[in-house]
C-alpha cells in the first residue's frame, strides 16, 4: 500500500491528478512540472476570457437596458419606443432621460427615473457566464489536487505557471473575479 508523504518533498512516485499517473523518473517529474505551468497559464487564459466577456455582455445589457420599453415612454408613437433614450444627467441616483420622437428635434419631456441597479436575468448571458465559471472552478480544484501531492516541484511550477499567465492575460480580466475569495 502506497501511502502518501504528508510534507513537503521532491521525490517522486505520487500520483498527479489520477491514480495511474505517478511521475517517478526525474524527467517524468519534469515533464509533470512542465504540463503544470501550462495548465496554470491556460487557467489564467479562461480568467483572462471571462473578464473580457463579462465585459462584453455588460455593455450589451445596458444597450438593451437604454432601450425604452413600453411603459418609459410618454407618447403612445411606436416610433419613438424603439429609439434610445438619452441619458443628460445622473445625479443622486436619479437619471434626468431625454425622451424624443424623432431624435434631430429637441426632446418633447424630460423623465426623471432611479436607474436600475441589478441587471436582468439574460439566459444568453448568464448561462454561458455560469458555465464559465463552473470550468474556472473545475481548473482550480484539479491544481488544487495537484498540490495536494506536497510534491515541492509541483507546487512551484504551479505557482510559476499561474505567475507568467497573469503577466500575459492579467490586464484582460477586468470584469471577472480573479480569484476565489468569497
Amino acid at each position: 500500500m502506497v501511502m502518501m508523504v504528508p510534507w513537503l518533498h521532491f521525490t517522486g512516485g505520487d500520483s498527479l491528478i489520477f491514480k495511474s499517473w505517478h511521475p517517478s523518473s526525474h524527467g517524468a517529474i519534469a515533464g509533470a512540472c512542465i504540463g503544470l505551468v501550462i495548465f496554470a497559464i491556460f487557467e489564467r487564459w479562461v480568467n483572462a476570457m471571462r473578464g473580457v466577456l463579462s465585459v462584453y455582455w455588460r455593455t450589451r445589457t445596458l444597450a438593451q437596458m437604454s432601450v425604452p420599453s413600453s411603459s418609459d415612454a410618454p407618447c403612445h408613437d411606436s416610433s419613438s419606443i424603439s429609439k434610445p433614450l438619452k441619458v443628460s444627467a445622473v445625479s443622486d441616483g436619479v437619471e434626468e432621460v431625454d425622451i424624443s420622437p424623432v431624435p434631430s428635434q429637441r426632446p418633447a419631456l424630460r423623465v426623471r427615473r432611479v436607474p436600475r441597479t441589478i441587471p436582468p436575468f439574460l439566459p444568453s448571458h448568464d448561462i454561458p457566464r455560469g458555465a464559465l465559471f463552473a470550468f474556472q472552478a473545475l481548473l482550480y480544484y484539479v491544481l488544487m489536487l495537484a498540490v495536494m501531492t506536497f510534491q515541492a516541484a509541483y507546487i512551484i511550477s504551479i505557482i510559476v505557471g499561474l505567475m507568467i499567465g497573469e503577466v500575459l492575460f492579467g490586464r484582460y480580466a477586468g470584469g471577472a473575479k480573479t480569484h476565489f475569495s468569497h
